[in-house]
């Protein structure tokens, strides 16, 4: 069984479709990896996988439960947790973890040991009466994932949870789902930051409310075709321009920072040598790049 399984999965708000016939599957155990810009339908594809939505066409099971008909069921069994999980200012630390604890009916003898796990993950051991108003943006962000995992879900969604907090905090973010993986748990997370899906098992990307990719990162990253050279340069939309007028073959260029990326084909690459290009790994911003500019020509023809 999957964690999760889609077909068609469709959602429209009057003439706009904002995830359009999206199918995937998530293994169980595994972190997966929801990507793409905002508006890109990350957030209405996991709003309707957690039963807070209904599709308007397609369906969809996750822990095997349909996500129409059994869509109570599905929310007993699964932690949810977006940029904007509501935690009461007004609350201690220990309030707000005991208020969860009552959503989700934990009897008195599971109730204080789960909040004591939860404040020793959050790192807030000895801030426990603290109003959660004083908590940084990294505290809170640890505090809300505790709030959400109280009960032991089986598997937990996290839409753009690292929004809005510091390097360092969400690194640490990152270390416990690591551990709640390892321990078991199935973890789908939306983000739109590409290097934390370098830590994922697997990785989908959807644009304009269609996954035009599905896979493992090391899988992605050999799914695009020819070489990958980097040339730096201070004006590299200048260069670009200059390797069209000469006429230099190559299956894609694009501008990246300081550089221009360019997909050679192998038998192709000796005529860059005097460009001084460097040949790289393709990175997962490449990746993307690649299968929007499909995408776009498939719809284009």
């Amino acid at each position: 069984m999957w964690a999760v399984e889609t077909r068609e999965l469709t959602r429209t708000f009057g003439a706009f479709t904002a995830v359009d016939r999206v199918s995937l599957k998530i293994r169980q155990g595994g972190i997966y990896g929801f990507l793409g810009p905002n508006g890109s339908g990350k957030s209405t594809t996991i709003r309707m996988l957690c039963g807070i939505i209904e599709p308007s066409a397609g369906s969809g099971q996750v822990m095997g439960l349909d996500i129409v008909g059994q869509s109570e069921q599905i929310k007993a069994q699964i932690g949810y947790m977006s940029q904007k999980f509501s935690l009461y200012d007004d609350l201690t630390v220990r309030e707000n973890l005991e208020f969860y604890a009552g959503l989700y009916s934990l009897p008195t003898s599971m109730k204080n040991e789960r909040i004591a796990e939860m404040i020793r993950m959050a790192g807030l051991t000895g801030r426990e009466n603290e109003l959660t108003a004083n908590l940084s943006g990294g505290w809170k962000q640890r505090l809300a994932l505790g709030s959400s995992i109280l009960h032991r879900p089986q598997i937990l969604f996290l839409d753009e949870p690292t929004g809005g907090v510091d390097p360092k905090s969400r690194r640490m973010f990152w270390g416990i789902i690591y551990d709640l993986a390892a321990a078991g748990t199935t973890v789908m997370v939306t983000t739109h930051f590409m290097d934390e899906a370098e830590h994922c098992d697997e990785i989908g990307f959807i644009f304009e409310g269609r996954l035009i990719a599905s896979d493992t990162p090391s899988g992605l990253k050999k799914s695009i075709p020819g070489r990958l050279l980097q040339i730096s340069s201070a004006d590299p939309l200048g260069l670009m321009a200059e390797i069209a007028r000469q006429g230099l073959p190559m299956l894609d260029a694009y501008a990246q920072g300081a550089a221009v990326h360019l997909r050679v084909a192998e038998m192709d690459l000796d005529k860059y040598e005097k460009l001084q290009g460097k040949l790289i790994q393709p990175s997962l911003e490449d990746v993307f790049v690649h299968f929007v500019k499909q995408k776009r020509q498939e719809v284009a023809a």
